[in-house]
């Protein structure tokens, strides 16, 4: 780590302290690479009881992982700070990132890995049951919810889709449509699934002894159920790293960060690792993701220096 104006210049600095961002700053404090992770602490699966499909891990509780994570990364000397980033912009070679409480931080290589927010729709009672009996992820939780009555609300015209996935852990599936219209053909093969769709709005989640037991529509009907299935909308996180000029992109899901597979961004010596660009992958891929980059960074530092030091010696014969 060398010194610039009495300000340490890290090699890397991880905005992001999720599975995909630990992953890069162990593998990356492993290649002795000066690294801090800057973490707010409140990852996204928080509410939820355990992580599934973690070889090795399997229904972890997901903050017990990311204390491992922590430890693990600080054994190998990478340094973690629990503050959320004011402000991240170009600085000379590197790249200056200022915290919420004044500090200033400088590296030569930024990882952004900050995830996303889950964008809930206005329904009483649901955002309470989030990541418990409330669920968007059969991969996730469909073992714990197997053969139970389970609804789904639509949060846009793919939601069809939704129940038809659902229907592999039951055949107690009940698509509530909540406005939103879906194609001929995919109301066609919902009925020969023998999903029933309800075209009546949701009003509410109907939460009985800290439980999910049904939801109330609009007309004052209930139907009794034991979960919820329903499609987050997903904002990626980037507040404070505006000045970056970072490219994203739009999908029915929401607004990610745009990356290659190696996790390179439109700005140099910027990366990308886990949701913030790939709202689909679980936590065991944010994981190998990050890894993945972290292994890239240090390969391209170890070339360049190679290359500069080629470079010198030449001029100097």
């Amino acid at each position: 780590m060398t010194t610039t104006n009495s300000q340490p210049v890290r090699d890397v600095i991880i905005i992001g302290g999720g599975a995909a961002g630990l992953n890069a700053a162990l593998v990356l404090a492993r290649a002795r690479r000066s690294v801090t992770v800057v973490d707010a602490r409140q990852p996204r699966n928080a509410p939820s009881a355990a992580a599934h499909g973690m070889l090795g891990n399997e229904g972890i509780n997901p903050l017990e992982l990311l204390d491992r994570g922590r430890a693990e990364a600080q054994s190998y000397g990478a340094e973690i700070l629990t503050a959320t980033v004011d402000a991240a912009r170009p600085d000379g070679q590197g790249y200056l990132v200022r915290l919420h409480d004044g500090r200033e931080l400088q590296a030569a290589q930024l990882v952004v890995a900050t995830g996303v927010r889950d964008v809930l729709p206005d329904i009483e009672g649901l955002s309470a049951r989030w990541g418990k009996d409330v669920i968007h992820c059969p991969y996730c939780h469909g073992w714990e919810i197997r053969d139970q009555t389970i609804g789904i609300i639509a949060t846009s015209a793919t939601s069809a889709y939704q129940a038809m996935l659902f229907q592999q852990w039951s055949q107690n599936i009940t698509l509530f449509s909540n406005g939103y219209e879906f194609e001929a053909e995919a109301l066609d093969t919902l009925a020969a699934l023998n999903i029933p769709v309800i075209d009546t709005p949701v009003a509410a989640v109907e939460i009985t002894d800290d439980a999910v037991t049904g939801l109330r529509l609009t007309d004052g009907r209930t139907f009794s159920l034991q979960v919820v299935g329903v499609s987050s909308g997903k904002r990626v996180n980037l507040d404070g790293l505006e000045a970056l000029g970072l490219e994203t992109y739009d999908n029915p899901e929401g607004t990610f960060l745009r990356a290659d597979d190696t996790g390179h961004t439109n700005v140099a010596g910027v990366w990308a690792a886990g949701n913030v660009m790939d709202p689909e992958i679980q936590i065991s891929e944010c994981a190998s993701q990050g890894a993945r980059v972290a292994v890239t960074i240090n390969n391209e530092l170890v070339f360049s220096r190679a290359d500069a030091a080629l470079a010198a010696a030449r001029q100097a014969t």
